[in-house]
């Protein structure tokens, strides 16, 4: 999910003393059945949409310092690391790669390209875990919200690339009309989320294997053009429109991609030489509906590329899309 910049300092500062705070405030009751040992391996249904999001690839300068970041903070695995690149992922589940090009020039947010990656934990204790881990390693929060069929706390890594981390409430109490889910900005009960573990005994060694990446939030130049192309050429539903963005998922998700125009309306092609932003996967479940994902890029004169195990394009903005079929 995401807030805007136009919310309520109380609503998007969140520092590590507070956190802290909350955590150590947070008393039994607690699910001792959720606070086994090894967290969750089950990936939620948001990844078994027919349509979803697979991994990210992102330019960094610093390839050893944002590495250790993503390894450290959220706890995933390094699988590959070379001078050029490194993958880290979770359970031999790929979810990011970064690419090294020490002399890109710094993203910038008027621009078009991420707005952030959110990472979906498995469970809300996972999330609990995550959040002591966190509090613990001192690590600086740029927001921290409730959004009714979510939870979810905000960070930027050391290249200022946007990170959500979240649990998803049960999809039997989101709040739906018709096509469209409730979705709202509010604080965040820290307290509640703790009171699922025993505080004293939690502990987070690395990422639950069932982390994935449950949506990605995109800065473009326009909602209603990014909303034809997401929607109309890609399939996906809208399930949510606010001031400057607009959500859109598969398979009755609360949303697998959003858009926003909050710093960058009216941005033109994204400068491909910039940190940040360089690909993101959408992994879809059967044959059939690649075919019509295909017709309909075809249809709106979007040029295919042929890439190993799939295919790629580009979104309106120059963000390339690799689509492939989920394993």
């Amino acid at each position: 999910m995401e807030f805007a910049p136009s919310q309520p300092a109380h609503q998007i500062v969140v520092g590590h003393e507070c956190f802290a705070q909350l955590c150590r405030r947070a008393k039994r009751p607690y699910s001792s059945v959720m606070d086994a040992p090894n967290p969750s391996a089950i990936p939620t249904a948001a990844s078994r949409a027919p349509v979803h999001i697979g991994a990210v690839g992102m330019m960094v300068r610093d390839l050893d310092r944002v590495t250790a970041y993503y390894r450290d903070v959220l706890g995933l695995t390094v699988q590959e690391h070379t001078r050029q690149a490194a993958i880290l992922g979770v359970g031999g589940v790929a979810l990011l790669e970064l690419i090294h090009r020490p002399d890109a020039l710094p993203d910038d947010p008027r621009e078009a390209g991420l707005y952030h990656t959110a990472f979906l934990m498995p469970t809300r204790a996972d999330l609990a875990r995550w959040i002591l881990h966190a509090a613990k390693s001192r690590v600086a929060f740029t927001g921290a919200s409730d959004h009714d069929v979510s939870e979810a706390i905000y960070l930027d890594d050391p290249e200022g690339n946007g990170i959500e981390v979240y649990s998803d409430r049960p999809r039997q109490k989101w709040r739906r009309d018709g096509e469209l889910i409730f979705q709202k900005t509010d604080p965040l009960d820290v307290d509640a989320i703790i009171r699922e573990i025993d505080p004293a005994t939690a502990i987070y060694p690395s990422a639950p294997e069932g982390l994935r990446i449950g949506h990605i939030h995109l800065r473009v130049g326009d909602v209603a053009r990014a909303e034809a192309f997401y929607g109309g050429a890609l399939g996906l539903d809208v399930t949510r429109r606010r001031t400057g963005a607009t959500f859109l998922s598969s398979g009755g998700y609360h949303h697998h991609v959003a858009v926003n125009v909050w710093h960058s309306n009216g941005a033109g092609i994204r400068n491909g030489e910039r940190t940040g932003l360089d690909w993101f996967t959408m992994e879809i479940n059967d044959q059939p509906t690649i075919d019509g994902l295909k017709k309909r890029l075809d249809a709106a004169r979007t040029k295919i590329d042929p890439i190993p195990g799939g295919f790629a394009a580009t979104d309106p903005w120059g963000s390339s899309i690799h689509f492939t079929i989920a394993p």
